[in-house]
């Protein structure tokens, strides 16, 4: 694997910045400790801006190259999940019900070994801007900084991210122009009925079978609504009414999530649950009412900097490492509103085996950060050469 010798050095220390990070995770915008460990970093670096406060605890750093030029985007997020570890790891997370169970942790080390040898070597022209996010997971920290100017602000012309993806050969790279994840959205129907004793039903208005006919009837959106020649998941994925087996009761709700690229599509499901929702509860005497929470956006890559980016990898991981048409992925992804902002890439990283992501006995693997910090700084020797 032909990564940057000068980076293959600082595998050791990079390891140690990752388990530190991974020990002491943080949700949402609270990166408050994960923040400051980047920017004394970034200090010890030598990098020449540091701004800090940005989407509450997002950083932005700016190296500056050799030479006028452009300035490139390199993003890494830094929140972590709600969640139990089970690793059994001597650096697990020290924080009961949070982990770093997508490897942001990871994804802020690769970037920090990026900025070490950029700022060390400033083998580039234009300048380079460093973008630690909070809240990927929840709370859409990329448009957030989106939303408070880091692209005008810094000037960046375009940006770049990278994810790391067990189950995918080691240092393998992935990624394809046009759409690469989906559009997620979240809805809750709200039903209710009229409660009563169970033994007489007559007196009652059952929001119970109403719920179930409604979640019988959303399995149709995709499989009779929907054009099978375009991606879509509709999935119901909780069901909560009732207290006792011998209650009827007053309401409950329904909830689930919906995945699509495309905007026309996403609207037909949405009005598709609206008259579903309204119209099984006619049918059964009862009242719903439909929540839609629209999250983030469909990812999608530009075509001419996606191309670049994986001849870039092909660079770092080889020809045959290198899959630049991959299938779309129905997971979401906050680095859209970035792509929405500014022409750029998005692109997964294999880790070899291991626990999947989201799931507590994940691990980020160690020996793939050397090969993403090699990645986001020959990018940027290529894109802005000296």
């Amino acid at each position: 694997m032909p990564i940057v010798n000068r980076i293959a050095d600082y595998a050791e220390e990079m390891k140690t910045w990752r388990r530190h990070l991974h020990a002491h995770p943080e949700l949402e915008f609270d990166c408050v400790e994960t923040a400051a460990f980047v920017v004394e970093r970034l200090k010890e670096f030598g990098v020449d801006e540091i701004h800090e406060g940005i989407a509450k605890t997002g950083v932005v750093a700016i190296i500056n190259g050799e030479g006028n030029g452009e300035t490139i985007g390199l993003r890494a997020d830094m929140d972590a999940l709600p969640m139990d570890e089970i690793t059994g790891a001597d650096y697990a997370s020290k924080v009961a019900g949070k982990m770093h169970a997508c490897g942001h942790d990871g994804h802020t080390t690769m970037l920090l070994g990026a900025a070490k040898y950029l700022a060390e070597t400033r083998n580039f022209s234009g300048r380079v801007a460093l973008i630690f996010q909070p809240a990927e997971e929840e709370g859409g920290g990329g448009n957030i900084m989106v939303q408070e100017g880091v692209m005008e602000r810094f000037e960046v012309k375009e940006v770049y991210a990278l994810h790391n993806v067990p189950g995918q050969p080691l240092g393998s790279f992935h990624t394809t122009p046009g759409p690469i994840m989906a559009a997620v959205d979240t809805f809750t129907i709200h039903i209710q009925g009229k409660g009563g004793h169970g033994a007489y039903p007559q007196d009652t208005v059952d929001p119970v079978v109403a719920a179930v006919a409604m979640v019988n009837a959303i399995q149709t959106i995709v499989s009779r609504n929907h054009d099978t020649r375009q991606q879509a998941v509709v999935s119901v994925t909780q069901i909560h009414a009732g207290s006792a087996n011998n209650v009827i009761p007053d309401g409950g709700f329904i909830n689930g999530t919906i995945r699509t690229f495309d905007k026309d599509v996403q609207a037909m499901i949405h009005r598709r649950l609206e008259e579903i929702s309204k119209g099984t509860a006619a049918a059964y005497g009862l009242d719903a009412t439909l929540e839609l929470d629209v999250d983030y956006p469909a990812t999608i890559n530009h075509p001419k900097q996606t191309h670049f980016a994986a001849d870039v990898a092909r660079e770092i991981a080889g020809e045959a490492n290198v899959d630049a048409e991959q299938w779309m992925e129905m997971g979401a992804e906050d680095f859209s509103y970035m792509l929405e902002a500014r022409p750029g890439a998005y692109l997964f990283l294999g880790a070899g085996e291991g626990a999947g992501l989201h799931h507590p006995a994940f691990d980020f693997n160690d020996e793939i950060s050397p090969i993403g910090a090699s990645f986001f700084a020959k990018l940027v020797e290529t894109a802005q050469p000296r």
